[in-house]
């Protein structure tokens, strides 16, 4: 495909509808309303003041507050044939010091009291102005060939330092995907995300998707509390919720308002507890649909309200999608056994490369995530290949031991890891927030659900459990945290 433009294909609908709401940043007294009009006009003319200071090609990274000034420069960029690379405002120096040695970008777009690299040998830092933005002269769309580079994602950390990753102006069109497959989106809706602009799974489901077909996107500020989103639910009329289980969690820690116009909710980022599904349903009369995706390719598996994920699965692959479950050997696995997801390497929306590596290769992308796919085609999510614990000699998935445990009482959320003994043995370690548990209550829960090689010896007590800058747990840190001398 070619002469094609990523942002002018997201805001296409919205021409048509320049008077309708495409977005709303939304505080607990009012909210702050941007017409289609006023979005294109906004990121057209980012476009043009980016022109004036780098080319086409050139790679913008973002140093920028929560704020619309975040999505209308991040399409700006594309709009103009530059590359954004979004970060979150809460990485270090060293952090940010380290991707920008792997990017090399031409321009830093700051915001006051956000972190920049500690050298910028080829690099120009200019404070965001919207106001500049907004008054600018609309560029023209750059066009070119679908398969140039469009942006940079770093994934999550999780199994050591972040990868930068290279996406395609292509990429968008395999979003198309998710809007039934996952969001059942329309074009009538009002899509709400809890998370903030700079997050990769707002700037795609809260974003994108429904400014591609002409939908409302709904942002609560910066500064509103978590524990108030029901009621931001409630008052703006939110049709359809998208968060991750922490916000979820977060949400039914108190009382919820009535929310007669939502639809559904959708959940991504990090597994999704059943004890959970099943609060919100019971509170909400809602289901809550999750995804699986990953840095390289976004979602690709999902429930939806068309097809709903049978118990303790994750989801289906969505149409048009070709994957399979690997053995270690490379080789396709029945339905029931456990194996690596893998994806088509022809698949639209997967990556260009690793920055400075060569494209995948072969007939699959192997995601280094461990399932089992059921006789009805859904997707059973066991966790991390990397990531499983193996006390005793026998393997064990995190993922089946959280499940067990997760409607534990008094506890909000918790993981587990494997943890070194001094004797050169291990075993697993569960962590928690919420209510002070007795290990005795914890253990004789446990032992009606695991069997005892798979059972946690050690309860830690957190008041948060340790995220990376994407809210996934972090089990290297996790194993951190365990006490250094504990009374065992």
């Amino acid at each position: 495909m070619r002469e094609f433009n990523l942002a002018a294909y997201v805001l296409n609908a919205g021409e048509a509808v320049p008077e309708k709401i495409a977005l709303a940043i939304l505080g607990l007294t009012g909210a702050e309303r941007w017409s289609y009009g006023r979005l294109i006009g906004a990121v057209r003319g980012c476009g043009t003041w980016l022109s004036q200071r780098a080319a086409p090609g050139d790679r913008i990274l973002i140093r920028m507050a929560n704020t619309p000034a975040y999505p209308v420069l991040y399409l700006g960029a594309i709009a103009a044939g530059m590359v954004p690379v979004a970060t979150s405002p809460l990485l270090t120096t060293p952090e940010i010091t380290r991707m920008a040695a792997l990017i090399r970008p031409r321009l830093i777009l700051t915001d006051p009291g956000i972190a920049l690299p500690e050298t910028l040998p080829h690099s120009t830092a200019l404070p965001a102005d919207l106001a500049a933005w907004e008054a600018s002269r609309p560029c023209p769309y750059h066009l070119g060939d679908a398969e140039r580079e469009a942006y940079i994602v770093f994934t999550s950390g999780t199994s050591g330092r972040p990868m930068a990753v290279r996406h395609a102006h292509r990429a968008i069109l395999a979003r198309q995907k998710m809007h039934q497959g996952w969001e059942g989106l329309t074009p009538q809706d009002r899509m709400m995300h809890a998370g903030a602009f700079n997050w990769t799974y707002t700037m795609g489901t809260g974003l994108l998707d429904p400014w591609t077909l002409g939908a409302t996107a709904l942002i609560p500020g910066a500064q509103v509390p978590q524990e108030h989103l029901g009621l931001l639910i409630k008052r703006h009329d939110a049709t359809i919720f998208a968060g991750s289980p922490a916000h979820f969690r977060r949400l039914l820690r108190n009382p919820l308002p009535p929310m007669p116009r939502l639809r559904h909710a959708l959940s991504a980022g990090e597994a999704l507890p059943p004890a959970v599904r099943q609060a919100w349903r019971d509170t909400t009369g809602t289901e809550i649909h999750e995804a699986y995706g990953m840095s390289e390719i976004s979602t690709f598996i999902s429930a939806s309200p068309d097809r709903p994920a049978p118990p303790n699965a994750t989801g289906f692959p969505q149409q048009g999608r070709r994957i399979a479950v690997l053995s270690p050997e490379g080789q396709a696995l029945p339905p029931g056994e456990m194996g690596q997801l893998a994806i088509s390497t022809k698949d639209q929306g997967l990556m260009l490369s690793y920055l400075d590596q060569p494209p995948p290769e072969g007939d699959w992308f192997v995601t280094g995530d461990l399932v089992h796919q059921g006789w009805d085609g859904a997707i059973h999510y066991a966790g991390r290949a990397d990531e499983m614990m193996n006390p005793g000699g026998i393997r064990v998935s995190p993922r089946e031991v959280e499940l067990a445990l997760s409607d534990l009482p008094g506890v909000t959320e918790l993981a587990v890891t494997e943890i070194a003994a001094a004797d050169g043995a291990s075993f697993i370690a569960c962590f928690y927030a919420g209510d002070t548990l007795p290990e005795y209550e914890a253990a004789a829960f446990a032992a009606e659900r695991l069997a005892r090689y798979k059972q946690p010896r050690a309860w830690v007590q957190l008041d948060a459990l340790p995220r990376t800058a994407s809210a996934k747990i972090n089990r290297r840190a996790l194993a951190a945290l365990y006490p250094k001398d504990p009374q065992r």
